[in-house]
């Protein structure tokens, strides 16, 4: 992703130390934390002084590749990929309501939770018009509050807002909400902790950005939550309060300790210090829109995932000579366990804060971002 200088900021908690089971000198508050396993080596972020990384590589493979341009624009087959998955959803809830408590919620792991993170990963699609196209926002935005509906809590809009400032300004210190707080960083740093910071997941990434740049509310945000209040309302009437459970637990079961949830860990977690982006080329791209292929998604993101595959074959040296995952459980597995990595194993800069002025307007051009 060219040279990049990033280093390592090593933060202090103050002057009380102690030692960690692994012999390192920590803040006392950590000294509790970590009896649950093996602390993390790191202390801090990694930082960047230079611009995300990716709209140069994107300049730079269009002007080698210009016939990259005919794989952007919107997948026709999404809105009937993403009709089957909610009819079958809403199909299985006459079913569910019949389950006991430990069937439903294993069934809620094991298929409920899949369907609901792949419904999660077609909003991310819709994010970018890739639904419809740039010339019919409200489509796609009326599409993402349909596929919105099982998962239970109403996000698609709102996600939107805060997926286009991700793109825009990766790793940004105010701009950028996807990254780990400082907080989460101090507290989640051994192997217990960072176990329960997996299980946390859907609520760390849900709130941080309310919490953190909280934007003004809009009308189609309202809409989405009257559209999933009526739904929600609509499933306990027919069927009672089981399948609205089992549709809520699937989703967040299926964002925490679970294989399709390793895409949050494999994307932008350093584990390679030369990048901070980093793809998946295993099979559970496809279940989730080929997200796997995080470095080309972020390169052109108006290339929907049914198409990054053939990205990488037209500019292959700008791919496969960095590194890649191939299991997503693996990389859960050494998010844990390895004393390296943890939820401060993420580049952050600071950027031009002219951008301010856009998030203050909500209002983002879009098209400019996403192609």
């Amino acid at each position: 992703m060219g040279d990049r200088r990033v280093i390592t900021i090593t933060m202090s908690m103050g002057q009380s130390t102690g030692y960690c089971g692994c012999g390192d000198r920590v803040p006392a508050i950590d000294i509790q934390l970590n009896r649950m396993g093996q602390a993390s080596t790191r202390a801090g972020f990694e930082w960047s002084y230079t611009e995300e990384p990716h709209a140069t590589r994107r300049k730079e493979i269009l002007k080698k590749y210009p016939q990259i341009k005919e794989l952007m624009g919107p997948d026709p087959n999404l809105k009937w990929q993403i009709l089957i998955l909610v009819l079958f959803q809403v199909a299985s809830l006459p079913f569910v309501q019949h389950l006991g408590w430990f069937s439903l919620f294993l069934l809620a792991y094991l298929v409920g939770g899949v369907v609901n993170h792949a419904l999660n990963l077609a909003i991310h699609e819709i994010s970018h018009n890739l639904a419809f196209g740039h010339s019919h926002p409200l489509m796609n935005r009326a599409l993402g509050m349909f596929a919105n509906l099982p998962i239970g809590v109403p996000t698609s809009v709102s996600f939107k807002k805060y997926h286009i400032l991700h793109h825009r300004y990766q790793g940004d210190t105010e701009l950028d909400v996807d990254v780990p707080t400082e907080l989460e960083g101090r507290l989640f740093r051994c192997t217990g902790m960072k176990f329960i910071w997996l299980v946390l997941q859907p609520f760390f990434y849900s709130l941080r950005p309310l919490i953190l740049l909280p934007l003004p509310v809009t009308i189609l945000e309202v809409v989405n939550l009257i559209v999933q209040f009526a739904f929600n309302y609509f499933v306990v009437s027919v069927w009672g309060w089981k399948p609205l459970i089992y549709l809520l637990s699937g989703t967040l079961l299926a964002m925490g300790v679970h294989p399709v949830a390793g895409h949050f860990i494999s994307e932008h977690f350093v584990f390679d210090k030369q990048f901070e982006t980093f793809s998946y080329y295993g099979i559970l791209n496809m279940v989730t829109f080929n997200v796997g292929y995080h470095v080309e998604h972020h390169d052109f993101p108006y290339i929907p995932g049914s198409r990054l595959y053939l990205l990488r074959k037209i500019a292959p040296e700008y791919y496969d000579n960095i590194p890649h995952h191939d299991s997503w459980v693996k990389v859960l597995y050494d998010f844990v366990m390895r004393p390296d990595i943890g939820p401060f194993s993420r580049v952050r800069r600071r950027q031009d804060r002219v951008a301010q002025k856009l998030v203050q307007s909500v209002e983002v051009d879009e098209t400019q971002i996403a192609s």
